[in-house]
């Protein structure tokens, strides 16, 4: 892909509805969001590529639920790579702008050249909800099905939801004129309005008795949604990732005939939680011997942030430790 400057629709999310269809959705475009999460480390291509789709997943799924904190989505797997975690955090007001980070943990020595979906083995792909202080925090899981991150995501909808969910995405690095490479990032998300829930007996006709779209809709409910689906099969990667096409055109060109409404697009950016507060919270649970091990030669406890590389370096002393107590058995 090349194209020139940022474009005024990059690092948003445009919610939509398509009134003829009981279809909502949303429209994602990530360029910066992409770079500042994926410059935090040296990821060979197909990691790069594993982390790009999360991200846009998370920009797609998190705008999409009434969050008043976080929404968090999980791969976890026996493959090269171990797992990817990724964060969106809701708006706190009204003008604020969302904020996604992520990023991954895998075996250097086991990735390969293939496809990235390849890089994963048997785990799960789960949601993660969490409302705040005072709350419950949600889980879902579903197993790693199909051929993509995407996919996964979907069976989880259908599965743990019963919401049929649609993805396209586009994702990869562009080349600017005068040379310079980066991440962007594109896609659609397409869901059923919720109804009542239906009372869904046995297994689904899916990948391993997994639920899917013809499983719960029927009747007007499974044409309206078949026809939005042949409609976004009809989308373009270019088109998606969108140097030249803005999100509105895009949803007009493809749904014109489904009575689409816009609402406002919520702006995303990078952004982390980390702080030396936290670092010294997670470091509570530990003994006087545990605190011991990780003292450096220097003298200090150090700790780095995989999601945005910020490092801290803390003082034991100040932890409740001493750094030059002699060895004991705390146990």
């Amino acid at each position: 892909m090349t194209f020139g400057q940022k474009i005024a629709w990059d690092d948003t999310i445009l919610p939509f509805q398509l009134d003829a269809s009981d279809t909502r959705g949303r429209i994602a475009r990530l360029d910066g969001v992409l770079g500042g999460i994926l410059k935090q480390h040296d990821y060979p291509p197909a990691v790069e590529a594993l982390v790009a789709e999360v991200a846009l997943l998370t920009a797609l799924i998190g705008q999409t639920i009434g969050l008043r904190w976080k929404l968090s989505l999980q791969v976890q797997t026996k493959g090269a790579v171990r797992m990817i975690a990724s964060d969106y955090f809701a708006p706190q007001n009204e003008n604020d702008v969302a904020k996604i980070r992520a990023y991954a943990s895998f075996d250097p020595e086991r990735v390969t050249d293939g496809a990235p979906f390849d890089q994963l083995g048997e785990g799960y792909f789960a949601v993660l909800i969490d409302q705040g202080p005072g709350t419950d925090p949600y889980q879902g899981i579903t197993p790693i099905a199909g051929d993509s991150i995407s996919a996964c995501a979907e069976a989880y909808f259908a599965q743990s939801e019963q919401l049929p969910t649609r993805f396209a995405l586009s994702f990869g690095r562009s080349t600017e004129a005068g040379g310079s490479e980066h991440w962007r990032a594109g896609g659609f998300m397409l869901q059923h309005m919720p109804k009542a829930s239906p009372e869904m007996q046995g297994g689904g006709s899916g990948e391993g008795g997994l639920l899917v779209a013809s499983d719960i809709l029927h009747e007007d409910d499974a044409e309206n949604w078949n026809r939005v689906n042949i409609l976004l099969d009809t989308v373009e990667d270019l088109e998606l990732v969108g140097p030249a096409v803005p999100p509105t055109d895009l949803l007009v060109r493809l749904f014109h005939e489904e009575s689409p409404r816009v609402f406002d697009a919520q702006p995303v950016r990078f952004g982390c939680t980390c702080s030396e507060e936290r670092v010294r919270q997670s470091l509570s649970i530990y003994s006087a011997k545990d605190i011991r091990t990780m003292i450096t030669a220097d003298g200090v406890v150090t700790a780095d942030c995989q999601f945005c590389g910020a490092h801290y370096s803390l003082d034991p002393k100040t932890l409740g430790f001493d750094a030059v107590a002699p060895e004991a058995d705390d146990s």
